[in-house]
């Protein structure tokens, strides 16, 4: 009978701990960007509008 080789399964798991890590890692980006766009989208549009009020748009800040 053969002998189970440990070190094979040891790093099996390895690779997919790893592969799921950066998996959340990479959905936790994702779900801060979304956020913080949205809340920068939010937050710019009202400025936008107040500034082109109070001021020519020549002398508009550049968009962030």
């Amino acid at each position: 009978m053969a002998k189970p080789n440990f070190q094979y399964e040891k790093r099996q798991k390895e690779l997919e701990k790893k592969r799921k890590k950066e998996e959340k890692l990479k959905r936790k980006a994702e779900k801060g960007n979304d956020a913080a766009d949205d809340a920068a989208d939010g937050t710019d549009q009202d400025a936008d509008q107040d500034s082109d009020a109070e001021t020519p748009p020549s002398e508009a800040p550049p968009p962030l």
